[in-house]
């Protein structure tokens, strides 16, 4: 890799435009090849809602032109505005699938040889907290990546968005596109694992608070349900997100909200777990639930 690292200093050179070489290179610690697969690796899908919004707008004036607006400057300006949407309606989410996949992959092959002696539930579970989107929107934040990331302003004030995350692993899959397993294997051993994660401080965390709240159920044997409805945000309303709260014996516990189902959950899991630690009203109204449907199927 020497040699091949060697030969693209020597190409960039030759690059016109060389800064998104340097900026991708000061995260990977490499050279890319093909610069455009980046560049989509870091366009957020909120970009693609923005522009599709335009699309709707162009049609909508197409109609009105097909009416009696025939205004030449109109006419130019609307076939601008079609040509650059059509090349701009691309965004990350196919690369975030291939690189979700590519990153499963190595991370399981790195605990597999840092840990020769556990068995597969431990390294499951500790594979799931290093890919989990917390991890990868913090790593993200940590290698620079998250202000590459192009969107529509208002995503970032949204709750909870995992936007650097998902474009975490697009960006791996723009890596494994653009040089092989090789260098996304490179990638995360010396840079990410070398300098971000610790295996032995994340084997000792626990993030997983839906299953946490589940098992602190079944310990008591309480029933527990969870619910989700899906809306629109104002600002944006392409964009899908989830609304979940839990219920424990029929009492609510805690809400959340994502841009999943399953990042909804997690978030009214976990505030379900705080009340559960600070309040004792409701542990008190839990314990009577259970024990009014004890009673109720005893027949006392």
């Amino acid at each position: 890799m020497v040699i091949s690292d060697l030969l693209d200093n020597i190409r960039l050179l030759f690059v016109s435009e060389k800064k998104p070489f340097l900026q991708i290179k000061a995260i990977l610690g490499f050279l890319p090849h093909n610069i455009r697969l980046y560049e989509l690796a870091l366009k957020h899908k909120s970009v693609n809602y923005y522009e599709h919004g335009k699309e709707h707008k162009v049609n909508k004036e197409k109609k009105n032109l097909e009416k009696g607006n025939k205004s030449p400057l109109f006419v130019y300006d609307l076939k601008r505005r079609k040509k650059a949407i059509s090349c701009q309606f691309a965004n990350n989410e196919r690369l975030e699938f291939l690189g979700d996949a590519v990153l499963s992959a190595i991370v399981a092959d790195i605990l597999y040889r840092y840990y020769g002696n556990k068995q597969e539930g431990f390294l499951t579970n500790l594979r799931s907290k290093i890919v989990c989107r917390n991890s990868l929107n913090k790593l993200a934040a940590d290698i620079g990546l998250d202000a590459l990331v192009k969107h529509t302003g208002a995503v970032t004030t949204a709750h909870n968005s995992f936007m650097n995350g998902n474009a975490f692993e697009a960006f791996l899959g723009a890596v494994y596109l653009d040089r092989g397993y090789r260098y996304c294997y490179r990638f995360l051993e010396e840079k990410i694992f070398g300098h971000y994660i610790n295996i032995d401080e994340v084997a000792q965390q626990e993030r997983n608070f839906k299953s946490m709240l589940i098992e602190w159920c079944q310990k008591r044997q309480y029933k527990f349900e969870f619910f989700q409805k899906e809306a629109r945000e104002d600002h944006n309303r392409n964009v899908p997100v989830f609304h979940s709260y839990v219920c424990i014996e029929g009492i609510p516990c805690g809400t959340g909200n994502g841009y999943s189902k399953k990042e909804s959950d997690q978030s009214a899991a976990k505030q379900a777990l705080k009340r559960i630690k600070s309040d004792k009203n409701l542990l008190i109204g839990i314990k009577k639930a259970s024990a009014g449907k004890s009673n109720h199927l005893s027949g006392e």
